[in-house]
C-alpha cells in the first residue's frame, strides 16, 4: 500500500448529517495521495453506519471509534494521530470543510522550505445568515516563515489546531498531543506548537472552511457557544493558566504580556458582550472566578485595550457588577457612558463618582474619549428605549432617553430623527427629545411600519432602527439600545410578515424582522434571484408592480 502524504483526521461526535459533507470535501482535494481518518467519540445516533459507508465507497478513508465518550476533542483526535501513517497531519471537525486545495497548499510550503507546521486562512461561514469572513486576517495576510513565535506574538490570536498542517516528526519529538479532560484544548496545544516551534510558514491562501452556527440548540452549540454555563467559564481560565505555566517552564515567559492582552481582547471580550444578559447569580460566580485570574495578569496587558473594555474589566475587578453590565451595553459600538464626573484636576470618569484607588482612577479615566471636543458627527452619546408600546396593526411607539455626558447638545428641544433602512430604502421619522436634565434628554416617536417603503421583489433581513442628531449642519448618527427582554410580535404587513423583538445579544437592540410571504415569496423573488441580466430583472420587477 502506497504511504500517504497526508492523513487528515475527521473527529465526529453524534454528526451523522454533516460528517458526509466533511469527508466529501477531503475526497475532493487536488491532493489525492492523503489518508483520511475518522475518529468517532463514540457516537449513539447513525454515525458510525455512515463513517462505514463512507470508508467502504473510498481506500482512503478509515474508520475508527472510542470505546466510550471523551466528552471533548482532545481523545478522538489523539487516537487517531497513533495509527496515522503519513508524515504530514492534518485537524477538521465534522461540521467543517477544507477547500478544494487546502491539502496541496499546505504541503507545497512544507515541501518549499523545512519546516515544523505550516498554516493558511480559515473562512467563517454564518449558518444564519450566510455572511463569510476571515478568521484573524491581520496574521494571514501574506506568505512569510517566522523564526520563533517571539518574531510576531500576534499569531497568538490564531490559537486553532484545525488550519495547520504539523509535520509528525515535530509532534513526536517534543511529545506533543492534545491535552484530554479539559476544553479549549486548541489554546493549549498551540501555544505549546508556538512556542516548541524553530519556524512555520503562513500562507494568505483558505485552507479551512468553519461553519458557524450562533443559535445552535444548546444539545450541538459548540464549546465557544456554551458561553452561558459557568463551567465553560472555568474550563477557559483553567486552560489559561496551565498556558502561563508552560510558558514560564519551556522559557517563554517574556510572552506573558502578549499572552495577557489576547485573553482580554478575545477571550473575556467575548464574555463581556454577554454580561448584560446574566443574572446576579451568574455575575457573582463568574467574578469569583474571574477576577482572581484578572488579579494576574500584566499590567501592560490591560493598558493596550480600548477604554471602554478597560472600564467594563475594572468595574467587575470591583465588585460592581450591577455598572459592569451597563458599561458592557454597547461596547464597541460607541455607545457612551449614561454619566461622568470630573475631579479637580479636570479628569473625567465613568460613573457618578471619583474612584477612591490608584487602579480604579487609571482604569476609569474615560477622558481619552473627549466626550467633550470630538468633532459633532463622531460625538458619544447614549440612546435607550425607556418604554416600547405596540400600537394597531404595525404600529409601535417608543419613549426614548438620549443620555449626552459631554454636553454637546445645546440647552432645549432637540430635533431628532429615528432612522430604519428596510431593503437599502431610507424611512426617517423626525420627532422632539425635551431636556429633562443637564444632559438628559426624552422624546416619543411613533412608528408605522406599514410606512417602510419595501423593494418590490421583497425583503428578507433584519434591521435596527438607529437616532440621528443633528447641529449646525451636522449629524450624529448612533445605535439606539432597547429593553433587553419584552414580547416578541409578529404582525403581517402587506406581502411580508414581520417581527420585533429584542435583539437578544449585544449591544441589545430593537430587531425588526422582515419575512417575505405569499406570491412574492413563492413566485416574484424566485424568478428576480434567478434572472441575472439587470434589463430583464427591471422588466420582472415592472409586471410585478403592474400584478400587484
Amino acid at each position: 500500500m502506497t504511504t500517504p502524504d497526508v492523513t487528515v483526521t475527521v473527529i465526529v461526535y453524534n454528526d451523522a448529517a454533516r460528517l458526509p459533507r466533511a469527508v466529501a470535501s477531503l475526497r475532493a482535494q487536488t491532493h489525492a495521495n492523503i489518508e483520511i481518518v475518522i475518529s468517532d467519540d463514540h457516537s449513539t445516533d447513525d454515525t458510525p453506519s455512515v463513517a462505514r459507508e463512507l470508508a467502504a465507497q473510498d481506500h482512503r478513508v478509515r474508520y475508527i471509534r472510542l470505546p466510550e465518550n471523551s466528552g471533548g476533542c482532545s481523545a478522538p483526535r489523539n487516537r487517531a494521530i497513533e495509527i496515522a501513517r503519513a508524515p504530514y497531519l492534518m485537524f477538521l471537525d465534522s461540521d467543517d470543510e477544507l477547500p478544494p486545495r487546502a491539502v496541496e497548499l499546505l504541503l507545497g510550503a512544507h515541501r518549499e522550505r523545512e519546516v515544523d507546521f505550516t498554516m493558511g486562512a480559515v473562512r467563517r461561514i454564518r449558518v444564519d445568515s450566510g455572511r463569510r469572513s476571515t478568521w484573524m486576517p491581520h496574521v494571514v495576510t501574506e506568505r512569510r516563515t517566522v523564526e520563533g513565535i517571539e518574531a510576531d506574538p500576534r499569531l497568538l490570536f490564531e490559537h486553532l489546531s484545525t488550519s495547520k498542517m504539523y509535520a509528525r516528526s515535530f509532534l513526536d519529538r517534543h511529545q506533543l498531543r492534545f491535552p484530554e479532560g479539559i476544553h479549549y484544548e486548541d489554546q493549549l496545544f498551540s501555544a505549546q506548537a508556538y512556542c516548541l516551534a524553530k519556524a512555520f510558514t503562513i500562507i494568505p491562501d483558505p485552507v479551512y472552511i468553519w461553519y458557524i452556527e450562533p443559535f445552535a440548540a444548546a444539545a450541538s452549540a459548540s464549546i465557544s457557544n456554551q458561553r452561558h454555563k459557568i463551567s465553560n467559564v472555568r474550563d477557559r481560565v483553567h486552560v489559561q493558566r496551565l498556558i502561563d505555566e508552560f510558558l514560564v517552564d519551556s522559557g517563554h515567559a517574556g510572552l506573558r504580556e502578549d499572552k495577557d492582552y489576547k485573553f482580554l481582547k478575545h477571550d473575556f471580550r467575548m464574555y463581556a458582550g454577554d454580561l448584560p444578559y446574566r443574572d446576579e447569580e451568574w455575575l457573582a460566580s463568574f467574578t469569583d472566578i474571574m477576577n482572581p485570574y484578572l488579579d494576574t495578569l500584566s499590567p501592560g496587558a490591560y493598558e493596550r485595550l480600548p477604554r471602554p473594555e478597560r472600564v467594563v474589566l475594572e468595574l467587575l475587578r470591583d465588585g460592581r457588577t450591577a455598572e459592569a453590565r451597563l458599561a458592557a451595553r454597547g461596547l464597541g459600538q460607541g455607545a457612551a457612558p449614561r454619566q461622568v464626573t470630573t475631579d479637580g484636576t479636570g479628569a473625567t470618569y465613568w460613573g457618578d463618582s471619583v474612584p477612591s484607588t490608584d487602579r480604579g482612577r487609571r482604569e476609569l479615566d474615560v477622558s481619552d474619549l473627549e466626550l467633550d471636543t470630538r468633532p459633532f458627527p463622531t460625538a458619544q452619546f447614549r440612546h435607550e428605549i425607556t418604554d416600547l408600546t405596540p400600537g394597531a396593526g404595525a404600529t409601535l411607539t417608543l419613549a426614548i432617553r438620549t443620555y449626552d455626558p459631554g454636553l454637546r447638545l445645546p440647552v432645549g428641544p432637540q430635533r431628532a430623527s429615528l432612522l430604519l433602512t428596510p431593503g437599502k430604502r431610507r424611512m426617517t421619522v423626525p420627532f422632539r427629545l425635551d431636556p429633562v436634565r443637564p444632559g438628559v434628554f426624552e422624546g416619543t416617536v411613533r412608528l408605522d411600519l406599514t410606512d417602510a417603503s419595501l423593494p418590490v421583489h421583497g425583503f428578507e433581513g433584519v434591521r435596527h432602527p438607529v437616532i440621528r442628531l443633528n447641529q449646525q449642519g451636522l449629524s450624529n448618527a448612533a445605535l439606539l439600545l432597547a429593553p433587553l427582554d419584552f414580547p416578541t410580535r409578529t404582525t403581517r404587513v402587506g406581502h411580508h410578515e414581520l417581527t420585533l423583538e429584542p435583539e437578544g445579544r449585544n449591544p441589545g437592540r430593537l430587531q425588526l424582522r422582515w419575512r417575505p410571504v405569499g406570491v412574492t415569496a413563492r413566485v416574484i423573488r424566485p424568478v428576480v434571484h434567478r434572472i441575472a441580466r439587470p434589463r430583464v430583472r427591471n422588466a420582472v420587477r415592472l409586471v410585478a408592480s403592474v400584478l400587484r
